[in-house]
């Protein structure tokens, strides 16, 4: 099943184990930024994408800035990368700023025909839905397994700039990024990392844990 639940920043992760082992065995790892930075919190995985590019990371770790940039991180997808945790706004009806940690069991993903494939802005699942087309047209390597760190967007009206809730959800998000890439949930990867902040912790207690069933 792919789980979504609410990022905890005083928990490790075992998918978090799982992305650190793929890198120490020279599996590459992929971490892309998603969003239109026009539309308001849209813009939230390429500024998250921004702020973790400027942390110290593990070796075989890449930071892309995507943007609308679907098709190409389909197509970068398959070239050879273990595991890809993607940035993205994440609308599922938490409160404004709650981060989210899905996990799509070894790069599970609807059938194309199922999710809307538009060049100009695609969201994961749709990325992941190309993936089996793609890989049997070009021969390319798919992920063992993709990670989302979503955000719950608060406004994605046109406008540049992110609202004060999610704006302060970026330190948390790059985190939980550092906590995937870290083994047994070690904060190494992220030792110059920031203190939680209250607003965070309050997210958390009041965000309940939700899981659904694996799309086919």
């Amino acid at each position: 099943m792919n789980t979504v639940d609410p990022v905890d920043p005083a928990a490790g992760s075992g998918t978090g184990g799982a992305v650190a082992e793929r890198a120490a065995a020279g599996r590459r790892v992929l971490v892309a930024g998603l969003g239109n930075i026009f539309l308001g919190d849209d813009g939230f995985g390429v500024e998250a994408a921004a702020r973790l590019a400027r942390r110290t990371l593990p070796p075989g770790v890449e930071v892309a800035d995507i943007g609308v940039r679907g098709v190409h991180l389909a197509y970068r997808l398959l070239e050879g990368y273990g595991t890809a945790v993607l940035l993205d706004a994440t609308a599922r009806g938490g409160a404004p700023g709650t981060l989210y940690l899905i996990d799509h069991a070894e790069a599970a993903a609807p059938a194309p025909g199922d999710v809307l494939i538009d060049g100009h802005r695609m969201t994961p699942d749709a990325v992941l839905a190309l993936l089996g087309t793609l890989s049997e047209g070009t021969g390319g390597s798919r992920p063992d397994r993709v990670a989302v760190v979503g955000c719950e967007p608060a406004c994605l009206e046109e406008g540049i700039g992110l609202s004060a809730a999610v704006e302060g959800a970026l330190d948390e998000a790059v985190e939980a990024v550092l906590r995937l890439l870290a083994p047994d949930g070690d904060q190494a990867a992220g030792a110059d990392r920031p203190h939680d902040t209250e607003g965070s912790a309050a997210r958390r207690t009041r965000e309940p844990a939700i899981t659904k069933e694996m799309q086919p």
